[in-house]
């Protein structure tokens, strides 16, 4: 069974596949990366997509929906707490974000653009502090090695040598 998806190109180098809380399948592709390409990766990774799709269904029933006042509450707690962490971490690390958000995003914790600036979900002051930092350290981490890579993950634990432990706190399975 082949998943529908739509795919979007950018100046990015390579393809990746995201499976959206709506069950939507994106396709992030460079410019000219050949569209029979692309249709031999759907099809070689219909075993990923059914799992990622199995657990979005999860995250979806899982994802807090707070009322209004609750998420003033929490975006002000964010806007209190978040950009102080950040400050403190990006001085151990040695970067500086361009810009710290703070968003209603669902689906991730933290982003950092292209351009260094970073964003964080409200969603993630209810989770314990430990959580948080880890958080504030893998989007800082991004500024030097904007992908997952092992330096990525050395600038982490060089940091937070627990991280793996911090990393299953915002784990909802």
């Amino acid at each position: 069974m082949q998943e529908k998806y739509t795919v979007i190109r950018s100046m990015r180098k390579s393809v990746a596949i995201e499976v959206k809380l709506d069950g939507t399948v994106l396709v992030r592709a460079p410019h000219l990366y050949p569209e029979w390409k692309i249709e031999k990766l759907m099809a070689e990774k219909q075993g990923w997509l059914k799992k990622a799709s199995e657990k979005m269904e999860k995250r979806k029933a899982a994802v807090f929906e707070p009322s209004e006042e609750e998420i003033k509450k929490l975006k002000e707690k964010a806007k209190e707490i978040l950009p102080k962490k950040v400050e403190y971490f990006s001085s151990l690390i040695g970067v500086k974000p361009t810009a710290v958000h703070i968003t209603s995003a669902k689906t991730r914790f933290g982003s950092c653009s292209g351009k260094n600036s970073i964003s964080f979900s409200y969603r993630l002051m209810h989770y314990p502090e430990a959580a948080v930092d880890y958080v504030v350290v893998h989007e800082l981490c991004h500024i030097k090695h904007h992908n997952h890579s092992a330096r990525f993950y050395s600038c982490i634990e060089r940091i937070l040598p627990d991280y793996k432990e911090r990393e299953k706190l915002l784990k909802n399975e």
